[in-house]
């Protein structure tokens, strides 16, 4: 039965001259283990634009990862390759006699990549260029607090559509208008005899201020499953799963709970082993506003910091799969929206988003969004609005060097260095992957004959293992080029 209506759709795309569905296709939908899944597949001859190949190219699916494609070619498209997120340290009040009488104020644009590990910049910079800007300006006192200002976003650093499981993960972390070191820290443990509880020996950087609850047991016959959970702005963290016995410094990582608060925290005990005397207690944007105390007043800048250009961020978000740039970018893109909606960070990004493309004529009924990572499960799309997004950044788009440039080569780079290795398609194929569990997918560029094409391949719901997924579709491409 399975056949037959396989065959019934391969004659109906031959016919309507919308592509033809290639026997791998059929024999890739035939397997057991795809018995209940869903596809949705586009191959299209960029330079003519013309369907190749096509499966069930409307069909609404999970993308995963694969979303990022989206934002990070709006991104490029609205903010322009070169763009630059700015970080300023300010002060107001009055410097006299070494002492400040007034506050310091980090001041956010939303940079993802402050203190990150994914960029050529020392994770440490912009805190010694603070400290060294504090000092230049006499200041050995300061009567007021070091206070996060993370306005530019809403408080929303999480998705409502993500799953529990994935908050407080080393993927799951917040994107706010204030981040730093990837919002994430690392949990060293020492892990004992099997079937103990492993110890907690420190944290980088140091996570003092949040309670660990430890449920975690070792095995040596059972998988690492180990996880951290726990809630945005919340000082708890629960340690679930299984860990390898008889090891020194295990590191888990997990996202640090409140990034603006943390980075004020940061910077005052910074201070204070600098011997600069911070009188107040470190506060940010949201603690303050809520309990009405936020009171503007003139700030005088004392130093700014950068990031890389957007397009090496894009490069990042593509390469690594950064949920947390993804989610930056997206909601920078929103800060276009000027209207007075009341709507999240999120919701702007993704207005202003889906507003831009359909001015370019996209069909985004096909593109459900509630992320710019993909992390959620409410996030749909289908191959054919991505090949059609493709297309347009590969054959239209000002920016389409730096855009395809920014998708890993398969077989050398990224999320896909072990995909099509050492096959005829290695180094040809430039592609995003997404996974989740029972999820898989791919888009982005192929190369063949001097000729360049659009892949996007979606995959929901099969039973097999990630693993023989990710063969299955792999011989699946090798057949189709």
């Amino acid at each position: 039965m399975r056949k037959s209506f396989a065959t019934l759709v391969c004659m109906l795309c031959f016919l309507s001259g919308k592509g033809q569905t290639h026997p791998a296709i059929l024999r890739f939908l035939d397997a057991s283990y795809m018995r209940g899944a869903s596809v949705s597949l586009m191959v299209k001859d960029m330079s003519a634009d013309t369907v190749v190949y096509q499966y069930d190219a409307d069909r609404l699916l999970i993308p995963a990862s694969v979303l990022k494609i989206v934002t990070t070619a709006t991104a490029l498209e609205l903010l322009g390759p070169d763009f630059r997120y700015e970080t300023s340290l300010m002060y107001d009040g009055t410097v006299s006699d070494s002492t400040l009488n007034g506050h310091i104020y980090i001041c956010g644009s939303g940079d993802p990549s402050l203190g990150s590990s994914e960029t050529d910049i020392d994770r440490y910079k912009m805190m010694r260029d603070w400290i060294a800007a504090i000092k230049n300006k006499g200041i050995k006192k300061i009567n007021g607090s070091v206070i996060a200002d993370e306005s530019i976003f809403d408080t929303e650093g999480v998705s409502m559509k993500w799953m529990r499981e994935d908050l407080g993960s080393y993927y799951g972390q917040g994107s706010y208008g204030l981040n730093i070191f990837d919002n994430r820290y690392a949990l060293f443990l020492n892990t004992g005899e099997p079937d103990s509880k492993p110890d907690i020996e420190r944290s980088e950087p140091d996570m003092s201020s949040l309670l660990f609850h430890n449920y975690l047991k070792t095995s040596n016959t059972l998988k690492d499953s180990s996880s951290i959970i726990g809630f945005p702005y919340a000082a708890e963290r629960y340690l679930y799963g299984v860990v390898p016995p008889n090891r020194a410094a295990y590191q888990m990582i997990g996202d640090i709970p409140d990034p603006p608060l943390f980075v004020a925290t940061y910077l005052t005990n910074r201070l204070q082993q600098e011997q600069i005397t911070v009188t107040g207690t470190p506060a940010c944007y949201r603690l303050l506003s809520s309990a009405g105390r936020w009171t503007p007043q003139n700030r005088v800048v004392l130093t700014a910091s950068y990031s890389p250009p957007i397009y090496e961020l894009v490069r990042i978000t593509n390469h690594v799969s950064h949920n947390l740039y993804a989610d930056a970018l997206l909601k920078t893109i929103g800060l276009k929206d000027t209207s007075d909606a009341v709507v999240s960070s999120f919701e702007r990004g993704i207005n202003v988003l889906q507003g831009f493309w359909r001015a370019k004529g996209l069909d985004t009924s096909c593109l459900w969004m509630s992320d710019g990572s993909g992390l959620s499960h409410a996030d749909k799309v289908s191959a054919g609005f991505l090949s059609q997004l493709l297309t347009y950044m590969g054959a239209h788009s000002a920016v389409s060097q730096p855009f395809i440039e920014s998708l890993p080569r398969a077989g050398m780079e990224g999320t896909v260095k072990n995909m099509l290795k050492d096959t005829r398609l290695e180094e040809n194929a430039r592609l995003k992957s997404g996974s989740m569990s029972r999820i898989r997918s791919y888009a982005g560029y192929i190369t063949q004959d001097e000729k360049q094409y659009t892949v996007a391949i979606l995959v929901n719901n099969f039973s097999c293992s990630q693993a023989r997924m990710k063969m299955d579709i792999e011989q699946l491409l090798l057949a189709l080029f």
